[in-house]
């Protein structure tokens, strides 16, 4: 129909939009030629945003009833495009939504072209589209959806219907419950919930009707086998359908009959279908087998999400008890087949390799493991929830909680799963010793994936052993001690059996730490049976690193340790034929739980350090997979972090290490993260002695900070990490800061602007920037633009990320008091007053004194106003201006206030006087204290005129500075220098110093507010003219009770 318009050489965005150019530029789209492929994706770009797109899209997609010769691809593009437009722009809110028109035209054809599509690919592409416009719309917008669609699904199943209905019926039926199951929002789950019922009814009757047919026909035969596979099929679909509405559709599933109905029916298929797969010579073809597998594993995907969404529903339900013991029937078949009687015969097979599915008893056994642990989890580790309960469904929950501990977790029957979990489950594989023999790095990896227990069943028998293990001590702990001590000698060399009783011992350590004497079982056994050379005895020397692993942290006595250090430091040997590659990874992998341990000594491990590191490192290098070398790397950089200084001998090693995984990780960012983790801790372990290597580090910070970088999306928290670490351990003056590190400053200003957790990170580096080198920071041209993000960011932060950005900006006022004094600090005010920093802080001050002169229930905070905590940070901030210079502070605040400074001043000192006693700590009180007192130097009458108010701030500050102190002519926040130079054994970070410093030299901590107030008051007094006329002029004006309170400090 389009065969003859011409290709058209135009730039893509000036072609119109018309059916027959989107022909032409999905098939070139879809053509194997590469720039064809460029130029129609391009175009089709251009035109997603144009109206009528996507209906002529549509209209591609079903043009098989319109051109039979349309091909195949150039259709099958359509619906992707379609798919992916629905998921751009369907919403109301997306820049360029789609059009009502466009949707109505849309919506029109999506169910009769989806039923009517003969090609499977593009009947279910057809169906995800269907199931992506009903979230959007249905019911408001196509409210007659469902009872259309079931109507065709009623329909198809009359014997002069058209065939193909049924099931493509079924297959949108399908993803639209599988679309609305996955919605969040409560609206969603309402509208499954409104349709549930008939849906259940019109499906359930296709199940019934469909397994019962194919059921008769492989009993008693006929002539229509295509029928039959049909109604495989059909029935099949129906299921998926009826269990994803039953879980998500029904909040309480038990209460309602039909749906008992159904549950007892499942348990019956259940029955009826196992028996055609357990014969070995099953008449059955191989595609109908896995079909009826298929059924199968619906069903008892169906149980089990009942007993995880619904785990007091699922007891409810009719005969579950009996059900959940025919699942353990089948978990107990499975498992006396499944360990392996020795260690010869790994050899291929059919026992689970790796690139063949699972038997069906295996996985129906999986899901019957994760059933039950979900009737133990439902008893012992109920569901939290913070929806209101009705007393019915309380009731029902306790009622399920009573059931199953009576009647399904007796105790014969936990000891029975306890017996068969280590004795069965436990026990190795012939195809897990192949695999191990043949793919070491990739099953190791396999075992260790702890996120995958759902997906197979050893990790899954552990989980629910564990489960039982803590909730069952009593029954567990004898029984299994029991089997321990006869296979936990050296003499006993049955592996596989005593690797599954390591397993158990290993899983079960906090349940058997006061029964079993571990430390005996270190020095007598294992440190025996990890030297011994013997056959299959690599199995134990692994396990011999998961169990101290496990323990570690539970019960091994100090005095054992260094055993435990000696053992890691054999089994990584690799000159030992026993230590495989098996092995030497998962001791790598588990010593970092060793030296991770709280009470790790560096001390103990200090003597196996050198060659623990160098195998380590060595093992770096030796495996191939990524994730494995990440892994190890994190072991060492454990125990960098752990070893401290001590680890200074062995860095040259270490980072030579890391250039070479740096290279080969590629975009694996991973890796990278790994590798910048390590460095910071090396920096950090090293202190000072890490200087020599900081230059080298300094281009992967500025990679990946600097704007535009492809790497910071990826790699900027942890090179955040690794700047923050080498600025602290960059010696001060006297020493140079390197250029290079200075050079770094610029890129911290757009890091303000990015989210709190990055703010907090870079407000850290500026802090540690002032405190090693304050003139880079204070220099012109920085300290402007430092200032303006801050004032940015003023008003937009919650209080704690605030509070971060006042306390800077105390640093910086302090770093310029420190560097030039009164005059510096007269600059960096101004650099204030132009940025508009003192003018928020300010106006949020007056918010918060306007809020206070306001009374009653419905006063609000001015929008801009401040409280709490933020109110005494903004006040800090004055404060340090105020005590650093005070003249400086009044002449800012006269340039903002607009009116004469003393007006601002009544509101500002009303407001900062009462604001002194809602603040919480004796720091910040006493800073108040302090710069108001200091305020006494100017001798003007606003606050001459306040001795009152000053007289209370001091009596209230000093009561509780002095409280408890045996010496009452000195604060409690007062420190005297101290004769003894501060000193330790062990290197401390110069940055550590520089904050002791700068702590040791605050005026909280410098000067005695005693003396000081007392000082300040006599130079008020003979700035007054002498004690009389300071009586007459100004005392008199104080309050008795305040005078008599602050005479009692005896200061006056």
């Amino acid at each position: 129909m389009d065969a003859d318009v011409p290709l058209i050489e135009v730039p893509g965005e000036a072609n119109p939009l018309t059916e027959g150019i989107l022909f032409h530029v999905l098939r070139s789209a879809a053509s194997a030629d590469p720039t064809q492929i460029q130029t129609g994706t391009q175009q089709l770009q251009t035109w997603e945003k144009s109206s009528g797109y996507y209906p002529l899209l549509q209209a591609r997609s079903l043009a098989v009833f319109l051109d039979k010769s349309l091909p195949l691809e150039v259709r099958y593009l359509a619906i992707i495009q379609l798919k992916n437009g629905i998921d751009k722009y369907w919403r109301k809110t997306a820049s360029n939504a789609a059009s009502k028109e466009d949707k109505a035209a849309i919506r029109e054809k999506l169910l009769m072209s989806g039923v009517n599509e003969a090609d499977h690919r593009l009947a279910l592409q057809n169906a995800l589209v269907i199931a992506k416009v009903v979230r959007f719309e249905f019911p408001n917008d196509w409210p007659g959806l469902f009872q259309q669609l079931l109507q065709i699904i009623r329909s198809s199943t009359d014997p002069n219907g058209y065939r193909l209905h049924l099931p493509r019926a079924l297959l949108i039926l399908l993803h639209i419950i599988k679309e609305l199951s996955t919605g969040r929002l409560m609206k969603t789950k309402a509208v499954l919930g409104l349709i549930a019922p008939e849906t259940f009814n019109v499906l359930g009757h296709i199940y019934i009707q469909k397994v019962q047919s194919w059921q008769a026909f492989f009993r008693d035969g006929g002539d229509d086998e295509g029928g039959a596979l049909e109604d495989i099929d059909n029935s099949l679909l129906a299921i998926k359908a009826l269990r994803r509405l039953i879980n998500a559709g029904y909040e309480f599933p038990a209460r309602d009959k039909d749906v008992q109905a159904f549950w007892t029916l499942s348990r019956t298929n259940f029955a009826d279908f196992l028996p055609y797969l357990m014969h070995e010579d099953s008449p059955l073809a191989p595609s109908v087998r896995r079909s009826i597998e298929k059924h199968l594993m619906q069903l008892a995907k169906f149980h089990l999400s009942i007993a995880q969404t619904h785990p007091a529903d699922f007891v409810l339900l009719p005969n579950t008890l009996d059900l959940v013991r025919d699942y353990w029937s089948l978990v107990a078949k499975l498992g006396e087949g499944w360990g392996s009687k020795s260690l010869d015969g790994a050899t291929i097979s059919t026992d689970g390799d790796a690139d063949e599915e699972a038997p069906i008893l295996e996985r129906l056994g999986l899901k019957g493991l994760l059933i039950i642990r979900a009737c133990v989890k439902m008893v012992f580790y109920p569901q939290q929830t913070f929806r209101y309960r009705q007393q019915q469904e309380k009731d029902e929950r306790n009622q399920a909680v009573q059931i199953i501990k009576q009647g399904l977790l007796n105790e014969d029957l936990v000891r029975e799963m306890i017996s068969a979990l280590v004795t069965k489950f436990f026990v190795f594989r012939q195809s897990d010793l192949r695999m191990w023999e043949e793919e070491p790095d990739e099953w190791e990896k396999m075992e260790e994936g702890g996120e995958d227990w759902e997906f197979a069943i050893r990790p899954c028998a552990e989980k629910l052993f564990l489960d039982l293990a803590k909730n069952f001590k009593e029954l567990i702990i004898q029984p299994l001690l029991q089997v321990f001590y006869t296979v936990a000698t050296p003499d006993n060399e049955d592996v596989l059996f005593k690797d599954s009783v390591y397993t158990a011992v290993g899983l079960a350590a906090d349940v058997l730490l006061n029964d079993l004497d571990f430390d005996s079982f270190i020095a007598n056994t294992l440190v025996v049976e990890a030297q011994k050379q013997k056959p299959g005895f690599n199995i134990i020397r692994r396990r011999i690193a998961i169990i101290l692993s496990q323990w570690i942290a539970i019960k091994i006595s100090d005095s054992k340790k260094p055993l435990v250090y000696q053992i890691f430091h054999h089994l990584l040997d690799k000159s030992d034929p026993l230590n495989d590659q098996v092995v030497r990874v998962t001791a790598g992998r588990k010593f970092r739980d060793i030296a991770d341990e709280w009470e790790f000594k560096s001390h103990n491990f200090m003597p196996y350090a050198p060659e623990t590191l160098e195998r380590l490192m060595g093992l770096v290098q030796e495996v191939e997979l990524p994730e494995t070398k990440m892994a190890l790397l994190n072991t060492i950089s454990i125990i960098v972090e752990r070893l401290e200084h001590h680890i200074t001998p062995y860095a040259n090693s270490i980072i030579s290490l890391l250039p070479p995984l740096w290279a080969e990780s590629g975009e694996q960012h991973l890796m990278k993260q790994a590798i910048l983790t390590m460095l910071a801790r090396l920096t950090n372990a090293m202190k000072a002695d890490s200087r020599a290597y900081h230059i080298s580090f300094l281009p992967i910070i500025q990679s990946a900070i600097e704007p535009g970088s492809e790497t910071q999306v990826y790699l900027l928290e942890d090179a955040l990490d690794l700047w923050a670490s080498i600025l602290a351990q960059t010696p001060s003056a006297p020493a140079p800061t390197p250029p290079e590190l200075l050079d770094l400053l610029q890129y911290l200003i757009p890091l303000f602007a990015m989210d709190n957790e990055t703010l907090r990170k870079a407000i850290e580096i500026t802090e540690a920037y002032l405190l090693l080198a304050p003139a880079s920071v204070l220099v012109d041209g920085f300290r402007l633009e430092l200032l303006k993000a801050l004032a940015d960011l003023l008003g937009s932060l919650k209080p704690e990320v605030l509070g971060m950005v006042t306390h800077l900006m105390e640093c910086v006022i302090r770093g310029a008091d420190g560097f030039g004094g009164e005059q510096a600090v007269k600059v960096l005010v101004g650099d204030l007053i132009s940025t508009g920093f003192l003018a928020k802080v300010l106006e949020g001050l007056h918010g918060a004194w306007t809020h206070h002169q306001s009374h009653g229930p419905y006063r609000e905070l001015p929008s801009r106003a401040v409280d709490g905590v933020v109110e005494t940070d903004y006040f800090v901030v004055l404060a340090r201006i105020g005590f650093a210079a005070p003249n400086v502070l009044i002449e800012a605040l006269a340039s903002i206030g607009g009116v004469e400074v003393e007006k601002t001043l009544d509101w500002l000192l009303e407001e900062w006087f009462s604001h002194i006693e809602n603040i919480g700590d004796g720091p910040n009180q006493k800073l108040m204290c302090l710069v108001l007192t200091k305020f006494l130097e100017t001798g003007a009458g606003w606050i001459m005129g306040r001795l009152q108010l000053l007289m209370g701030v001091w009596t209230d500050v000093l009561r509780a500075l002095l409280e408890g102190m045996d010496d009452q002519s000195q604060d409690s926040l007062f420190w005297p220098p101290d004769p003894i130079p501060f000193g330790q054994n062990d290197p401390e970070a110069p940055e550590d110093v520089r904050k002791r410093e700068l702590i040791y030299s605050d005026p909280v901590h410098r000067i005695n507010l005693v003396k000081y107030v007392k000082e300040h008051l006599q130079m008020a007094v003979q700035a007054s003219g002498g004690e009389g006329r300071f009586q007459e002029e100004w005392l008199s004006r104080v309050d008795k009770d305040v005078l008599r309170g602050f005479g009692e400090l005896g200061i006056m």
